[in-house]
């Protein structure tokens, strides 16, 4: 247990911290997970415009250091060229 003012303070500034970071963080994935749907069900728009919607929240969790910032570019792009080989195969 911390001794010191100080570091009692950390420990309340950490647990704050780390309940912002959890919910940050779930609400990320249930917006990925929302992408991944509509790219398994084949549908374009409908997966284009998730990925528009969960492409801000991805931004906000690297700005806020939930997310390395190079692990968001790389989901997004990731994503966004599944989207874009749907209609491709759809017309293949």
């Amino acid at each position: 247990m911390a001794n010191t003012a100080s570091a009692r303070k950390r420990i309340r500034q950490t647990e704050k911290r780390t309940v912002r970071n959890r919910a940050r963080r779930s609400r990320v994935r249930t917006f990925l997970r929302k992408v991944e749907a509509a790219i398994a069900e084949g549908d374009k728009s409908v997966a284009a415009d998730a990925l528009k919607a969960a492409q801000p929240e991805l931004q906000r969790a690297a700005t806020k250091g939930v997310l390395h910032r190079n692990t968001v570019a790389r989901k997004l792009s990731r994503l966004s060229s599944r989207i874009k080989g749907l209609g491709i195969s759809a017309s293949a």
